[in-house]
């Protein structure tokens, strides 16, 4: 099993400065990541720190709230993807979800995944926040509008990836999507249990430690 190749090296922290995303993509491009995750304002600076790389540049959309407007994500998801974007990972309205609009979800993740196209759209659940049922319903709603992926978090609510949530998103999407989990993982032996129990990726900001079986105290995205 190669570790790194499960692995968007990740870092969403609002005090990130250029020097740490130099830092996040070097060691992206040592440990041949697939993927870094940054926030929009730093894609174009990764994109010329991986010119020439096969590692991918993964970056947020409506993060880490959900809660704009579907106008603000999708201008958004198209400067991201002009700036030199591979894949986005957008969080999904969650409190329309919880309110039962799940037309409305439907349509904002299906607009986006056309701007998308045949680029990689996922679909950020923030499973700390859902009910077992809301799980299921937001991973359909995902897949019924032709998302790429389900992931689990942000990083930012109160809890991170879980492996029941990853097995019950697996047991919903088959394999009609892919699932990413992302949030607390820090050591190699957690990755590898999200893997076996169905994540295609991890998102970690503690790749570096994974791969070299380092332990580390906590995720700090």
């Amino acid at each position: 099993m190669k570790l790194n190749k499960y692995i968007d090296h990740t870092l969403l922290k609002a005090s990130a400065t250029k020097n740490d995303i130099l830092k996040l993509c070097n060691e992206a491009i040592q440990y041949e990541f697939f993927a870094v995750c940054v926030n929009g304002s730093y894609v174009p600076f990764a994109k010329q720190c991986l010119e020439a790389t096969n590692v991918k540049i993964a970056s947020v959309i409506g993060f880490p709230l959900g809660a704009m407007d579907t106008e603000s994500k999708k201008q958004e998801t198209i400067n991201c993807l002009q700036n030199g974007a591979d894949e986005i990972d957008m969080v999904l309205n969650i409190g329309h979800l919880k309110s039962g609009c799940y037309e409305s979800v439907m349509n904002e993740i299906t607009e986006i995944k056309k701007i998308v196209g045949d680029k990689i759209l996922k679909v950020i659940l923030e499973t700390c926040f859902l009910t077992k049922e809301e799980i299921i319903i937001a991973s359909q709603i995902a897949i019924n509008s032709r998302a790429d992926f389900v992931k689990t978090s942000t990083g930012f609510g109160t809890a991170g990836a879980t492996i029941d949530d990853v097995e019950l998103m697996k047991e919903v999407v088959c394999d009609l999507a892919m699932i990413k989990a992302s949030g607390g993982i820090n050591d190699q032996e957690t990755a590898i249990k999200f893997i076996n129990a169905g994540a295609s990726r991890l998102g970690t900001s503690s790749g570096v430690s994974i791969v070299n079986n380092v332990i580390v105290n906590k995720e700090s995205y």
